[in-house]
């Protein structure tokens, strides 16, 4: 039996390659079903109305030709999972790596990116998040023009490919998780508003007209997908994007529904499911719990937390970044997750925000240093490291991953990759082709950036740019990044964070920080912090001469980073120490120590 919802079609015809088109019946509430069964590759398509033109199936698994063509039915149930003992990972405590499929590996398939297991566990990582892999229009892209949310992109492998990732990745001992985008519909080969009003036709966003939340139907389209993931392909866990955008006035938010179906399922299948949201309204009803009045999502990623690290670390206070320069931003991040948590903010004009109960465990919110969108929405895709030292990116390191909510990284970050993450697509229509290029420099003119320095969206070369080059992680050139001294130092980092239970202890009450001034008291560059977790002390040195901190008589150093790898010692006080520790440490400019207690 073959169904699809089209409440806006008088008549639906489902066509298949060798066959007569088959009328559909319509059903209750615009559901059109036929009496034909599918073998898997067996393609098909739906015609609307009196006209002629083959439209894929809105909930289609396969687009073997783009999402412009045929659809073809694909069983799940053929794959032969090997991953039965699989008990799933928990969040807490984890370790994310960000990777976008296509540009990870030279190949760009999801087959090629198994390839690189070993990589990612050497790093410590527990979660692998892909990128959106769902149906989109061209070859290349970001993944979040999708217009088939059902589908994996034909060029990453399919969804046999996809199934084989999953698959593999739980036999390495490594948890999925998939980002999805539920807020908007991509430019091109969106055909889903012909089917029904899946749209709202007078809401809009920053990408273009809003999902219809109001339809119930619409609604069980994105639960259905989403329990696809979790269910059909063994995912993880979820990355919800750009929940703000959102549009839901119902009495039950979407959210909180998708919350709901999760837990059921995890219920049954014994296994924990994530859900993670990225939000910029820094509102923790996302992350309480349904009976304290919240949605009951697992976690929410904290844009605050990288940009009072990315402030810190490079001084750049342009745009949104500019309350980040404030001396006491990176601290209060440290103990309360978000820097504007009702207070004002000068990029929106307005309060913004609200404060995260301190009986929320840290580990809800997702941190990081670096991500595909804090990349590849600069001007050039440029990465911290094609502007910043060595040290420097190795104190970037240290306060990745010595966060107190749950660190993830963007693939390449760990060794510091010269390649860009530049923002590409393979629009074939000239018109998209030519408004996305010209709009691309447009906004970054309007911003006072150089328009010269705008890579085309469209040409090729910015997409094979932003591929990675794994042949320079291992490479300690004499000029620019030691690439292999920066990996050895997040595996270095990743074990610690494994070892010392203080580093993953949730609770905010255990977190406090300092911070003071180098001798330009104006420049956020020029920085020491002090940062707690229990009894373990994370030591920052960004000023521009040595710092001598304060350390308990019995510490000891578990992890040093940057100062030209100049190894700091923890000494005994010469003289009366203001603070009374009778023990210091002095650290070179642009470095770190992680120190604490020695154990027993």
């Amino acid at each position: 039996m073959i169904e699809v919802w089209a409440p806006r079609a008088e008549r639906v015809r489902m066509r298949r390659p060798g066959h007569a088109d088959a009328e559909m019946t319509v059903r209750e509430r615009g559901w059109w079903t036929a009496d034909v069964e599918l073998a898997d590759g067996d393609e098909y398509g739906f015609v609307l109305g009196d006209g002629d033109a083959l439209r894929p199936d809105p909930r289609s698994r396969r687009q073997p030709r783009g999402v412009h063509e045929a659809s073809a039915f694909f069983d799940a149930e053929a794959f032969a999972w090997t991953d039965g003992s699989w008990t799933g990972r928990q969040l807490a405590g984890g370790l994310i790596y960000e990777m976008h499929v296509g540009t990870f590996t030279p190949e760009g398939t999801l087959d090629a990116a198994i390839e690189r297991f070993d990589h990612l566990i050497s790093l410590g990582v527990t979660h692998v998040e892909l990128l959106p892999v769902n149906g989109f229009n061209g070859v290349w892209n970001w993944g979040y023009d999708g217009v088939l949310w059902y589908t994996v992109h034909e060029a990453y492998g399919g969804p046999a490919a996809y199934q084989r990732f999953v698959d593999a990745a739980h036999a390495a001992g490594l948890a999925v998780i998939q980002d999805v985008v539920y807020n908007h519909l991509g430019p091109s080969g969106n055909y889903l508003p012909e089917f029904g009003p899946y749209l709202r036709d007078a809401a809009r966003n920053t990408w273009g007209l809003s999902v219809n939340l109001d339809a119930r139907e619409v609604r069980e389209f994105i639960i259905q997908n989403s329990l696809m993931w979790l269910r059909d392909y063994h995912v993880d866990g979820l990355r919800l994007d750009a929940v703000h955008a959102l549009r839901d006035e119902s009495p039950t938010h979407i959210l909180q529904e998708l919350a709901e179906a999760a837990d059921a399922l995890s219920a049954h299948q014994g296994r924990p499911l994530t859900l993670i949201a990225e939000s910029d309204l820094n509102d923790p009803t996302l992350i309480l719990p349904r009976e304290a009045g919240g949605y009951g999502l697992t976690a929410q990623w904290s844009d605050d937390y990288h940009h009072a690290l990315h402030v810190a670390v490079s001084g750049e206070t342009v745009g949104y970044y500019e309350d980040f320069g404030a001396l006491g931003a990176f601290p209060k991040v440290w103990t309360e997750g978000f820097f504007h948590n009702g207070t004002y903010s000068s990029f929106r004009g307005r309060d913004h925000g609200f404060p995260i109960p301190p009986t929320v465990p840290t580990w809800r919110l997702v941190t990081f240093g670096q991500d595909h969108d804090q990349i590849g929405n600069r001007a050039a895709g440029d990465r911290l490291s094609q502007s910043l030292s060595t040290d420097r990116l190795a104190v970037a390191a240290v306060l990745t991953l010595t966060t107190p909510g749950t660190p993830m990284l963007f693939m390449g970050e760990e060794w510091g990759a010269s390649t860009p993450w530049q923002f590409f697509t393979s629009h074939p229509e000239p018109e998209l082709r030519e408004a996305t290029a010209k709009g691309r420099i447009e906004e970054f003119e309007k911003m006072g950036w150089d328009p010269a320095i705008v890579p085309d969206p469209q040409d090729p070369e910015t997409f094979h740019r932003s591929k990675l080059d794994w042949a320079e992680a291992a490479t300690s050139p004499e000029v620019g990044v030691d690439h292999a001294r920066l990996l050895q130092l997040y595996r270095d980092l990743a074990a610690v964070r494994r070892a010392r239970p203080e580093l993953t202890d949730p609770a905010f009450a255990d977190c406090d920080a300092l911070s003071g001034s180098g001798a330009d008291s104006d420049d956020p560059r020029a920085r020491w912090f002090v940062l707690q977790r229990g009894e373990l002390s994370v030591l920052v040195n960004l000023t521009g001469s040595s710092h001598t901190f304060a350390v308990a008589p019995d510490a000891v150093i578990l992890l040093s980073a940057g100062g030209g790898e100049v190894e700091p010692v923890i000494t005994a006080a010469s003289g009366p120490d203001p603070s009374g520790a009778a023990s210091v440490i002095t650290l070179a400019p642009d470095s770190a120590a992680i120190v604490a207690p020695a154990r027993p």
